[in-house]
């Protein structure tokens, strides 16, 4: 699937774009199966909020427990100052996540197609394994911030080897509030990492390495069209701003991890009931 051109650009620059992907009907067969799933989602039930912006310290069992499961998680601009909703509830969804591709048919589907184990064989993978899913609604006027961070502070392998996969289930622009990166500095230290005290069920962020995150000024916008894929690095610092628009950024991700590489037991993300997914 990838060219050398293409397999190089990801080795020096830490992220590859590939446009217009994904076929029309597979990207919108894992929409509405997200739809569906906030459609069932029962708000009195759960109220946890996700955000990037207290250093990512606050997690609860819910989150925890969402390793082997398939929850919804609110943004923090659709509560008010009571906790009640103050949006519809299909528009007040940060999140779905971490266990779609287990769990969600439709999802187990896109995760299979042939396309995607072929670019991980491409770049280097001999048996990769997919560890967690996440659907992002980037919701109009509240999608919040998604912070400077490295995927390798928050999932911890050794050797580090971990890529994500974000698929724009929507078009992805500056307006809305599109993924930026800063090509090369995959190479850089990383700068924190996010263990977990399973005996008291909380997590802890820990600087490692005080380089600066770089200014937008030198970051890269990866605006992209509905059904693209965007391939990172999981020290590739990347983050989004919050969506002031009057649209939606929807997008898929995945985080695999090659067989071989050892799986931190500290890390929050825990597989510990449902099969290991292999791509």
């Amino acid at each position: 699937m990838l060219n050398n051109k293409q397999i190089k650009q990801f080795q020096a620059q830490g992220y590859l774009v590939l446009e217009n992907a994904i076929a029309a009907p597979d990207v919108a067969a894992v929409k509405q199966a997200a739809l569906a799933i906030v459609d069932d989602f029962d708000i009195d039930q759960h109220r946890t909020v996700f955000k990037t912006t207290d250093r990512n310290v606050s997690r609860d069992d819910y989150f925890f427990d969402s390793a082997e499961a398939v929850h919804c998680f609110l943004e923090e601009g659709a509560l008010d100052a009571a906790g009640e909703l103050i949006r519809p509830k299909e528009l007040a969804i940060n999140k779905i996540g971490h266990a779609m591709h287990d769990l969600v048919p439709e999802f187990t589907a896109f995760c299979r197609l042939p396309l995607i184990g072929q670019i991980l064989r491409d770049i280097g993978y001999s048996e990769p394994q997919l560890w967690q899913t996440m659907y992002i609604f980037k919701q109009p006027g509240i999608g919040g911030e998604v912070s400077w961070h490295q995927d390798a502070s928050y999932l911890i392998t050794d050797p580090p080897c971990v890529t994500g996969i974000w698929v724009a289930v929507e078009d992805a622009h500056q307006g809305n509030g599109c993924l930026w990166v800063q090509p090369g500095q995959h190479r850089s230290a990383l700068r924190e990492i996010y263990h977990v005290d399973w005996q008291q069920r909380k997590g802890r962020l820990t600087t490692l390495d005080d380089t600066p995150w770089q200014t937008d000024a030198k970051a890269v916008p990866v605006e992209v069209p509905a059904g693209s894929m965007v391939l990172f690095h999981d020290h590739m610092p990347h983050y989004s701003s919050q969506n002031y628009s009057d649209t939606s950024r929807h997008a898929f991700t995945m985080h695999v991890a090659d067989k071989h590489a050892e799986w931190s037991q500290q890390n929050w993300l825990q597989r510990n009931q449902l099969g290991r997914f292999r791509l």
